[in-house]
């Protein structure tokens, strides 16, 4: 078992070039997508007893916490990590556009 820490990232500072920002929802969506993405990408989804993402985002701070319950290799604490990576880089993605 491999809970990942929370993370907790202020992208309140980041801006579109567009002028627009993305909607909560979107930013939530996006994030949970990348961090499941990346588990399923190192894991078969049989391999996976429990797969966990939190996603919140609330005044500009996204929160992303993942849980994973998985074979030892690859390690699932690296795993869930880059999971909570890949979460906070789709959010950057989407904040850059």
């Amino acid at each position: 078992m491999a809970p990942a820490p929370a993370a907790r990232k202020d992208v309140s500072d980041s801006s579109r070039t567009d002028g627009t920002e993305p909607t909560d929802e979107a930013v939530v969506e996006a994030a949970s997508e990348a961090a499941e993405g990346l588990v399923l990408s190192r894991y078969k989804q049989s391999e996976v007893t429990d797969l966990d993402v939190t996603v919140r985002f609330e005044d500009g701070v996204l929160e992303v916490d993942v849980y994973l319950n998985a074979p030892d290799d690859p390690d699932p604490e690296v795993v869930a990590r880059d999971a909570v990576d890949a979460a906070e880089a789709a959010v950057d993605g989407l904040f850059e556009r």
